[in-house]
């Protein structure tokens, strides 16, 4: 069967984020951008070490390869000049990714070719392009650090997990909480139980994905994917609700309730957790690889 090219989820990451460059970027800081180059050019045939992107970004090229009637593209969208970028597609060959796109725009920001390649997801190590892209209308997250060294993932199968409010769904129902306290919260939300909520950043990045687990059968699931959210009863119902108006498909939701979401994700064990709120990331990292996503114009 023929793959249809408007089902396709192309993903861009940064060289930092799926490549451990924080040395690298360091003596960038420190000695200037003359000493980075040389760096990188006495250093281009030493592959670099994995970074907090590589679980997924090896996952998901590993899933497309028993995709019948879905792409995933992964490519480079980053700040590395031609020059100083051939050792990132070095360690890209030495790890075996089928990753052939790349851009590598010369210190300029990445984020202006994010349209022309038509990137679903945008995965990086700097906050400003993040929220750059955030505000132009892409899915985007910024990679937290993550040294945890036992852990350890599949690549049979794909773990996402997601926060629910500012992330799959608007932040409509988060403002309420922030300005009117957690009663008012309570009393909207079971007021408005059977009114979808509308959508958050990462609602097409859902649909997608679910799109590939339509592909699934009792033996082959491809991708298992979780909410993680700090809702409880009684606003546990309108996230259901939402999403079975979006026809996206997710196999677990834990609500919270207050509680640290660290152990759950560290059970769940997924190859990348996304969420809005530094506290939860903070802890999550320890464990998982994990990826705050800002709201359009939400400076944190």
């Amino acid at each position: 069967m023929s793959k249809q090219t408007n089902r396709k989820l192309v993903v861009g990451i940064s060289s930092r984020a799926l490549f451990n460059l924080e040395k690298e970027n360091q003596i960038f800081e420190d000695m200037g951008l003359k000493e980075y180059k040389k760096y990188q050019l006495e250093h281009e045939n030493e592959e670099l070490e994995k970074g907090p992107g590589f679980p997924l970004i090896e996952a998901l090229l590993k899933m497309d390869e028993k995709l019948d009637d879905f792409d995933v593209e992964v490519m480079i969208i980053s700040r590395n000049d031609p020059q100083t970028g051939l050792r990132v597609f070095n360690s890209i060959e030495y790890y075996g990714l089928n990753i052939t796109r790349a851009a590598f725009t010369g210190g300029e920001p990445a984020t202006q070719y994010l349209k022309a390649y038509n990137i679903d997801l945008f995965l990086s190590r700097s906050r400003d392009d993040v929220q750059d892209a955030i505000n132009m209308g892409f899915a985007a997250g910024l990679l937290y650090d993550h040294q945890n060294d036992s852990y350890d993932y599949q690549i049979d199968q794909i773990r996402i997990a997601f926060d629910g409010d500012s992330v799959i769904f608007s932040d409509e129902a988060e403002k309420v909480y922030q300005e009117q306290g957690l009663c008012e919260f309570h009393r909207s939300e079971k007021e408005k139980e059977n009114i979808p909520l509308q959508e958050g950043p990462f609602c097409q990045v859902l649909k997608k994905l679910s799109l590939i687990k339509e592909q699934e059968t009792r033996e082959q699931q491809y991708i298992r994917i979780a909410i993680v959210t700090a809702r409880s009863c009684p606003a546990h119902k309108r996230p259901i609700i939402t999403l079975r108006k979006w026809n996206a498909l997710v196999d677990e939701i834990f609500y919270m309730g207050g509680l640290t979401k660290k152990e759950v994700l560290k059970q769940f064990n997924p190859h990348i957790f996304f969420d809005d709120q530094d506290k939860h990331l903070r802890e999550a990292s320890e464990y998982v690889p994990s990826v705050w996503v800002p709201y359009c114009n939400k400076k944190q």
